[in-house]
């Protein structure tokens, strides 16, 4: 365990959101595994989990995803 926590830098006007505590922060104040960002708005930053579940179902929906087996392959392998 390290004896001092390194202390994440971030710049004034950053915004981002934090999935762990479910709030907005300026400047990164938790972990980054734990938020979402960086935003340039604090409006952005509230908007991040709408924002994640518009592109998960834009990404869900695309066709690059859902490509058709080769032909002749099989998927008895």
């Amino acid at each position: 365990m390290p004896l001092f926590k390194k202390r994440t830098a971030g710049k004034a006007g950053e915004w981002y959101y934090c999935l762990e505590h479910k709030k907005v922060e300026e400047g990164p104040e938790c972990p980054a595994k734990d938020r979402f960002g960086p935003y340039t708005t604090r409006a952005e930053a509230e908007h991040a989990m709408q924002t994640a579940r518009e592109r998960n179902l834009q990404w869900e929906n695309d066709p690059k995803w859902h490509d058709a087996p080769a032909a002749g392959g099989t998927d008895d392998d």
